[in-house]
């Protein structure tokens, strides 16, 4: 789960740098490196999705909205407070 935690804030970031590109905020020479840096990033996203989602036994529904989050701007905020969330249940559920 922390992984994913990690992987979803870094993605993420890099999401808002590929925005910041088109946006003409950061030099388009950067375009391949953080394009590269993001679809890495992407792909463990996801696969990381998958994994908690089988581990945690999220609903499909769950599922999808995590990956939808994926694809739109400053949601990994939200995924991030859910897997706050998420970590606080595991903790609890460990304490008793």
């Amino acid at each position: 789960m922390k992984a994913f935690r990690l992987v979803s804030l870094l993605e993420g970031f890099s999401y808002l740098l590929i925005l910041s590109v088109t946006l003409g905020f950061i030099n388009r020479e950067y375009v391949f490196a953080i394009g590269m840096a993001h679809g890495a990033l992407f792909v463990s996203y996801i696969i990381l999705s998958f994994y908690v989602a089988h581990k945690r036994s999220w609903s499909i529904f769950v599922w999808l909205l995590v990956f939808i989050a994926s694809l739109i701007p400053f949601a990994f905020i939200a995924v991030e407070l859910f897997i706050e969330k998420e970590l606080k249940k595991v903790s609890s559920e460990h304490n008793i």
